[in-house]
């Protein structure tokens, strides 16, 4: 049951996500659904982000602190690790001051933290606060990373398969790219798993009947507490929550909601790779002219920075049937009706929020967790096709003509949305009143209260 307001205002807790678009939604929607059930919550966001926002998560409280990068952000340090080491030293400072700020009105009893910034258990237990790691990827990702950093699979990984508890048979290329190759900051990812064991909670992004949650509650307290998807596109138990709250890009809503508008139902590929994924010029124009190629309609996400890399005069040659865009809000483009695909690149957000709506995925991952989330996507629960990849890793317009067919109108893609639906249906359980998130939460919100 959704509390009413101020029934546990005693109990307050305090947010803090990692200062990323795809990190922040999901704790920041987590926030709303604790707030929804009586807590005060407040969300520590750097000052950057605080000056950055383009909308606000509406009553939530928003009190910022400084990570050393408060005019650029993490483009301001210029190297990841230089970022992270300052947030480090100047964060865990200003966490604690905030921690220690809120001590005189209503005390923080949880620091809820990503888990991708461990120092903050730190200044929680420092600080006699409760800690709670919030991980926002899946927990197989989880778990594969957790075995890479403890030593139980080597890196880089000598193929062709490995076999981990828990998880089905992968191959090589099914695990996250850092862990195959060895290569970029993975040491980040495992930082993770450093102390996680001394927090009080684990809280994952996900839902007990969409992963090896059994398995890993044998041997950790974890909580599933998702999907993190605002509520009206699932239980629809919080009125009005259909957005996260909070976007550093600014979305134009109107222009792609008209645009479906016209389209018929289920005719429309949704085409968008995240905030983050850069593709190369020569892979840009396979996808281009693979969209053409499927004789689809199709809504396509490229970013600014990105769109000197489309074909010249694609956009003119197919606007009787294409539309690009530099931004669009995905919820509410993959909960319309004309949407009958979505060819994503597979980060968890956009992966949970297709199972959580319906949507048959065209999967193209391009690198970190995406590859292992490719992998459920297609062989597990069996909700999408995932393009090929040549021996110069390009996927190639054939293949993607291909596969948004089958999926738009072939015998697979029947299947795929049979089984699609039922995910759908599952994952609204999950959130609903005597779901197995919307218990976890109870049972993490009791507890807390009783501490």
């Amino acid at each position: 049951m959704e509390k009413e307001e101020g029934a546990c205002c005693s109990t307050h807790v305090l947010l803090l996500p990692f200062p990323a678009q795809g990190h922040m939604n999901p704790l920041f929607q987590f926030s709303k659904r604790l707030a929804s059930k009586g807590l005060k919550v407040t969300l520590a966001t750097t000052t950057f982000i605080a000056k950055t926002m383009k909308s606000h998560p509406g009553s939530l409280i928003v009190d910022p602190i400084s990570n050393g990068f408060d005019e650029g952000g993490i483009a301001e340090a210029g190297d990841m690790n230089i970022y992270l080491e300052r947030f480090e030293a100047v964060g865990s400072r200003t966490l604690a001051e905030l921690i220690e700020k809120q001590s005189h009105g209503c005390p923080v009893k949880c620091l809820i933290y990503d888990s991708h910034i461990p120092w903050a258990l730190d200044v929680a237990k420092k600080l006699g606060t409760v800690g709670a790691s919030f991980f926002t990827q899946s927990c197989a990702v989880d778990l594969i990373y957790y075995n890479a950093s403890r030593g139980l699979l080597s890196t880089p990984v000598q193929g062709p398969t490995v076999t981990i508890p828990g998880l089905p048979l992968l191959e090589v290329n099914d695990l996250p790219s850092f862990v195959y190759c060895a290569l970029g900051p993975y040491a980040t990812f495992f930082r993770q798993f450093s102390d996680f064991e001394k927090a009080d909670w684990l809280l994952f992004n996900s839902f007990n009947k969409l992963e090896v949650v059994k398995w890993m509650s044998k041997k950790w307290r974890i909580k599933t507490i998702g999907p993190t998807v605002p509520s009206m596109y699932l239980d629809k138990r919080m009125e009005g929550n259909t957005d996260y709250g909070i976007d550093i890009f600014h979305l134009d809503a109107d222009a792609c909601v008209k645009w479906l508008d016209t389209n018929e139902t289920s005719s429309v590929v949704y085409v968008s790779f995240g905030t983050a994924t850069i593709l190369g010029e020569e892979q840009m124009e396979e996808v281009a002219w693979g969209l053409k190629r499927s004789n689809s309609y199709f809504l396509w996400v490229v970013r600014e920075s990105e769109e000197k890399k489309l074909p010249s005069k694609f956009v003119e040659e197919t606007s009787e049937k294409g539309m690009v865009v530099t931004c669009c809000p995905q919820l509410e483009v993959l909960a319309h009706q004309a949407v009958g695909c979505f060819m994503t690149h597979c980060g968890w957000n956009s992966t949970l929020e297709a199972l959580s709506l319906g949507v048959p995925m065209v999967a193209m991952p391009q690198g970190t967790d995406q590859t292992t989330n490719g992998k459920f996507v297609v062989d597990v629960w069996e909700v999408g096709l995932r393009v090929r990849v040549d021996e110069k890793g390009i996927v190639r317009r054939e293949d993607i003509e291909l596969c948004i067919k089958e999926v738009m109108e072939g015998e697979k893609g029947k299947v795929i949305k049979r089984n699609v639906k039922k995910w759908k249906e599952m994952a609204k359980e999950a959130v609903d009143e005597g779901g197995g998130s919307d218990k976890n939460i109870e049972e993490f919100i009791a507890g807390l209260v009783c501490e």
